[in-house]
């Protein structure tokens, strides 16, 4: 396997250029192309860049070799600060409207680089948008006249017409109101216009999906009897005759997978169907366009936002059980080593025979009931109906010897399997979530994901031996030092890691993986693993695919859903039809690298929403928790705070300020805190009886504060004496020791002890950083007591 090299070291005084992304405490990073790390950036810092903006740094401090800014998580970053922003990336907010009670009077500097230095612009002040991205730590003040007769909490879109200078708000005007934000499927409405993911086609592409048929229709006198399938005739392949079944959620509308399986010989003749999508989006189409646009389908918590008109993801595209389907078949020969010994891809028409899901497969494997087979062939008014659930049921049992099988080899090769709990939300029918719970990973859907990446396998496999211009999913090996800083990392739970001097080898990151697994610490030393890995991406090279440890991989099963799916597909029909040609591969090599890129991004942005969503879920369950008790388990441990997850999947914070019953140090080493006069210790994994004290929705958290101990306060004459804690006379020695370095700094530094700035993770600031930070509070201060907010 081949992986894309990235630089590792950035150098002190050097410029760059990269994406800015903030972070609610303050501070920020910057992503430049081509290097592993990100550059962090320190509190006011940031010279007025906003998430999202296009920006050059220099390098305050380099990378580890120059003693960069060390995290726990990341290793050592090298420093920079904003030095101008080439191009902004926000244009416009979405958020919630705060009217003031009256109107506001206020200036605001002239930005950077406008030749307008010393002159400021006032204006009347209606009201504030707080944005809903906790990534924009500011609010946008609108205009009176420019707020579009917003109300008091409406969620509404914000388009930017004066961009942040460093302690002062940006301006903007109200274009669109969302709703309120009580209203039913607002909040996430306003959280898919946020991260700007479509959700209307447009008109063209709505018409071409109004001409395509719903059905097959047949014309006796060709050989198939398929009118619609075009050229494709010829070569397509009549499978209705196999045995043939989907199975998916109970909800889920847009199948495009269905399988099919046949024992012969002593060899397994396996057949992965999808959704012959391509056939009825051509290239440059309308439809076309608008899927590259979207790139994928997004799944909320309450919708789903298509990639394709529902006319095709629900309806012709769809592999629904008793409809004829256009296919695009990859017919596998297995023996019993699991090696595929033979295939073909060929375009086909099959007949899915039973819809199931995987509640249905559970219950036939378990208890043997065969139900869910026999009613969806009594739907379709099949005859015969009991001698064909059998057949079906034997067929699926059958799956499930050849999944084994293909799950044995992939764990034999080196497969990295993350296992974390994914939340399972239900929502009553006004949006409001009722249940959270954990969604559990079954056989049977093992038993499909089997099946689907051995098809992407083989396809890619196909597409590289012969050179068809084509899309692959790669995912490259972890960079060298990520992995000896984690070694180091986790060593420090005991561990043994030895990633040594090369690539280190999939299997050697599953079997610590293994070792982790019902520990305490698993959750958060899985999480660092996942980390320190490669984000998977699409290109045109095959590469490889590291966490799978295959050196083919593609994804084609999925084209109703997938872009790059679809793209895939639209080569392989090329090839089979004999359309490959010069012409054919110029326009491919031209087209192709540009739709990867842009299919990379948009799942990006899409897991970003679901996961969001989720969040956002959480918080709006567990506000009606406040007040309750609940023990779960220490998943993070920060200086700043105990991060705990409950049995359902719900983590929140406990600020280590409400830990009242002591003064508690954070052991970077250990990662544990302690308390100075008590000795008392949270751990990772340990139990803990938790209040819920509250939850915010805007920002998707959760805070807890402990509820099993006895609060207690320390008055100074009590530290001095130590007499507060365990009582000990170590207790005693250290605070003594510690109250004559205080005495002896207070001398050494007198009033300027006074002046030294911090930022929110109590990094010390200095020279252009501290005095914008201390401009920036003075200006909040100074409003808030002028009653502006």
């Amino acid at each position: 396997m081949t992986y894309t090299e990235k630089n590792t070291e950035y150098r002190k005084d050097t410029r760059y250029t990269g994406t800015f992304d903030s972070n609610a405490r303050g501070f920020g990073f910057v992503k430049v192309e081509g290097f592993e790390r990100d550059l962090f950036i320190p509190e006011g810092c940031d010279g007025g860049a906003m998430y999202g903006d296009t920006v050059e740094v220099r390098i305050l401090r380099g990378s580890e070799s120059e003693g960069g800014y060390f995290d726990n998580s990341r290793g050592k970053r090298a420093e920079a600060e904003v030095t101008a922003i080439l191009e902004r990336g926000i244009k416009q907010v979405v958020g919630t409207y705060h009217p003031f009670g009256r109107p506001l009077e206020k200036t605001y500097s002239a930005p950077s680089g406008s030749g307008k230095k010393g002159k400021r612009a006032g204006f009347t002040i209606a009201g504030v948008v707080t944005p809903d991205n906790p990534k924009i730590p500011f609010e946008v003040d609108i205009p009176v006249g420019k707020e579009k007769s917003a109300m008091q909490g409406h969620k509404v879109v914000a388009d930017l017409t004066r961009y942040s200078v460093t302690g002062e708000d940006p301006v903007g005007q109200i274009t669109e109101i969302l709703g309120h934000i009580t209203d039913p499927g607002v909040d996430i409405l306003s959280l898919v216009r946020g991260y700007g993911i479509p959700t209307e086609f447009p008109e063209e592409a709505l018409k071409e999906a109004g001409r395509l048929p719903d059905h097959i229709e047949y014309d006796p006198e060709e050989e198939t009897g398929l009118m619609d399938a075009g050229a494709s005739v010829s070569a397509r392949r009549d499978l209705r005759a196999l045995p043939t079944v989907t199975i998916d959620g109970e909800d889920t509308k847009d199948i495009d997978d269905a399988i099919s399986l046949v024992r012969e010989e002593g060899l397994w003749k396996l057949g992965v169907h999808i959704a012959d999508v391509a056939e009825y989006v051509t290239e440059g189409s309308a439809l076309d366009k608008e899927a590259l646009n979207r790139g994928t389908s997004v799944y909320l918590a309450d919708r789903v936002i298509p990639m394709l008109p529902r006319k095709l993801s629900n309806g012709i595209c769809s592999l629904n059980a008793g409809e004829d389907r256009l296919a695009m078949s990859c017919l596998m020969t297995i023996d019993d080593k699991g090696e595929v010994t033979d295939y073909e891809i060929t375009e086909s028409v099959i007949h899915v025979d039973a819809r199931l899901s995987y509640n249905g497969v559970m219950r036939l494997f378990t208890e043997g009931d065969d139900s869910e087979i026999a009613q969806s062939l009594a739907w379709q008014g099949y005859r015969g109906i009991k001698g064909r659930t059998l057949r079906l049921a034997r067929m699926l049992r059958k799956m499930r010897k050849l999944a084994a099988l293909l799950k044995k080899k992939r764990e034999e090769r080196g497969s990295i399997d993350f296992d974390f709990p994914e939340a399972k939300v239900v929502l009553d029918e006004t949006g409001r979530p009722i249940e959270i719970a954990v969604r559990e990973r079954t056989e049977e859907t093992d038993l499909i994901e089997d099946f689907m990446l051995l098809a992407n396998e083989t396809v890619a496999r196909h597409c590289v031996f012969l050179e068809i211009p084509s899309v692959y999913r790669v995912h490259g090996a972890p960079a060298a030092d990520r992995m000896r800083e984690l070694a180091q990392f986790v060593r420090g739970f005991g561990y043994r890691f030895r990633p040594g001097q090369g690539d280190v080898h999939p299997s050697q990151i599953r079997d610590l993986l293994e070792k982790l697994k019902g520990t305490p610490e698993e959750g958060m030393l899985s999480r660092m693993v996942l980390r320190c890995m490669q984000r998977a991406q699409y290109a045109t090279g095959c590469e490889g695919h590291f966490g799978l440890a295959l050196s083919y991989y593609c994804h084609f099963t999925s084209p109703i859903r997938r872009y790059p799916d679809l793209l895939v597909h639209r080569s392989l029909k090329y090839w089979l039809r004999g359309e490959m040609t010069a012409d054919t591969i110029d326009r491919l090599n031209l087209s192709l690298p540009g739709a990867a890129l842009r299919s990379s991004a948009m799942e990006q942005r899409a897991a970003e929403a679901e996961r969001e969503t989720v969040k956002l879920k959480k918080a709006q369950y567990m506000e009606g928790k406040v007040g309750e008790t609940h023990t779960g388990i220490i998943s993070g441990i920060t200086s700043w705070g105990i991060y705990v997850e409950l049995p359902d999947t719900v983590e929140g914070m406990i600020r280590i300020s409400d830990l009242t019953d002591d003064f508690y140090y954070y052991d970077d080493k250990q990662y544990i805190l302690v308390g100075e006069y008590t000795g008392a210790k949270y751990t990772l994994g340990q139990k803990m009886d938790i209040e819920v004290s509250g939850a915010d929705p805007m920002r998707r958290t959760v805070d807890f504060v402990p509820a099993d101990f006895r609060q207690r306060s320390f008055d100074r004459e009590d530290r001095r004496k130590g007499s507060s804690g365990a009582g000990s006379g170590k207790a005693d020695g250290r605070n003594a020791g510690r109250e004559s370095e205080k005495k002896k700094a207070g001398k050494e530094t007198g009033k300027k002890k006074k002046s030294l700035r911090m930022d929110r993770t109590g990094r010390v600031l200095s020279g252009k950083a501290g005095r914008a930070h201390g401009k920036a509070r003075r200006r909040k201060g100074n409003e808030k007591r002028k009653g502006m907010r």
